[in-house]
């Protein structure tokens, strides 16, 4: 009987463990967004400056944002990072410390360099709007795109819309200024995408860390690392550190180009607009 007992209390003593270290896992998916990798450093970040222990496992399943988001949603993943908007933040909780300091409400054009000559002619935002624009059927910027006007043209799938606008569906993939630079690079058999030259739409565009609607204790403590990393000035090295951001700063010329600013009025009432230090300021660049 003592035995029995003993073995009772061994088996509820590794039970009672098994659950405090399921609550201590981060579980992200880290295949459908070319932003993971920062997304995932800036986590780590987090989690060094505060006290409570965290495991960041991160997967490879090949799943799309909706995937991901699902996963979310039923617990089977702790986060995800995403641009962000007020209905998106009704359904979970976001840390609201965007990662990219505002650098996504840049955006520049990936097109085909034959149609160049379109985006010359180009001198107001009524101009641009006579273009069509690529965009992922559930992101944020896609609904930013309709309501100013833009005609956009939806893919489920990121890879598409590569494919798409080097074959001529739409005229330009509308990406964040850090970004089309790196992809390009990864599409090396797309020999005719090209960065356009003169361009930038400017609108407030948020890219938050998301967790699950109940996951309030992960949101805290998340939000109280990056908070912390952002006083000690980690937060900011990290980000100009980044290599995706030092070749924007090279390449995207975001001082000289024509810019068009947009309202967003998928921005939720508490998106902290007030806090210049969580945004980049273009015209600080030297």
């Amino acid at each position: 009987m003592k035995y029995r007992k003993l073995a009772l209390v061994c088996l509820l003593g590794v039970l009672s463990s098994g659950t405090r270290a399921e609550d201590s896992l981060i579980r992200v998916n880290d295949s459908s967004d070319p932003n993971g990798p920062y997304a995932v450093k800036m986590i780590q970040l987090a989690l060094k400056h505060i006290d409570k222990k965290y495991k960041l496992v991160v997967t490879k399943e090949p799943y799309s944002q909706v995937k991901i988001m699902e996963e979310v949603s039923n617990g089977k993943l702790e986060a995800f990072w995403n641009s962000s908007n007020a209905d998106k933040e009704s359904m979970f909780t976001p840390i609201r410390i965007c990662l990219y300091k505002g650098l996504l409400g840049n955006r520049i054009f990936i097109i085909n360099k034959n149609n160049q000559s379109k985006f010359d002619n180009v001198k107001t935002v009524e101009d641009l709007k006579k273009l069509t624009i690529g965009q992922g059927k559930t992101w944020a910027d896609t609904k930013i795109l309709e309501s100013n006007g833009f005609k956009v043209v939806k893919a489920n799938k990121y890879e598409s819309l590569f494919l798409m606008v080097d074959g001529g569906r739409f005229d330009a993939f509308s990406r964040g200024v850090h970004e089309p630079f790196g992809e390009l690079d990864a599409h090396p058999n797309l020999k005719d995408l090209t960065v356009e030259k003169g361009l930038m739409l400017v609108y407030r565009m948020p890219f938050y860390l998301f967790v699950g609607k109940e996951n309030k204790a992960l949101a805290r403590d998340l939000e109280a690392g990056l908070n912390a990393a952002i006083a000690d000035g980690s937060f900011d090295q990290t980000f100009f550190a980044d290599p995706s951001v030092q070749d924007v700063l090279a390449k995207a010329d975001m001082k000289n180009r024509r810019s068009f600013f947009l309202d967003n009025p998928t921005l939720s009432k508490e998106t902290p607009l007030d806090r210049k230090e969580l945004w980049f300021d273009p015209k600080t660049i030297p």
